[in-house]
């Protein structure tokens, strides 16, 4: 089980832009938003039920080597927020990698989408319910 992961990215605020939209559809917001020693910190979290927010998705401005590329996958509660994120990670200036649809080769329900983020990061969003 993963509880977070941290990225480090070139350019801060154009992650905060991308994924803000992108992941938008899947319930998550900006939770924190800070500069340590000397650094941008940006963290988004989704209402965790009975905890609040729980943020798990951090990013980190301008530390080298940038992180990448890295495959990444949010779970979302149906396909139509599959098809939410997809559309959003898209408008947001992702490139398409996988437009939604199933991939039954994972196995039967296994609906997912793929963009690659401003970093070349292959994010994903995935319902393994059916229809």
């Amino acid at each position: 089980m993963i509880d977070h992961f941290t990225l480090r990215v070139r350019d801060l605020a154009t992650t905060r832009r991308f994924y803000t939209a992108a992941l938008a559809p899947l319930g998550y917001r900006v939770a924190y938003d800070a500069v340590h020693d000397g650094v941008g910190v940006l963290g988004l979290a989704f209402d965790a039920p009975g905890l609040g927010p729980k943020i798990d998705a951090w990013f980190v401005d301008h530390v080298t080597p940038v992180s990448g590329p890295t495959h990444l996958c949010w779970q979302a509660a149906t396909r139509a927020e599959v098809d939410a994120f997809y559309a959003a990670a898209r408008a947001a200036g992702g490139a398409d990698n996988g437009a939604p649809g199933l991939r039954a080769h994972y196995h039967p329900n296994y609906y997912g989408a793929f963009v690659l983020d401003p970093d070349g990061n292959n994010i994903e969003a995935v319902c393994h319910r059916p229809e």
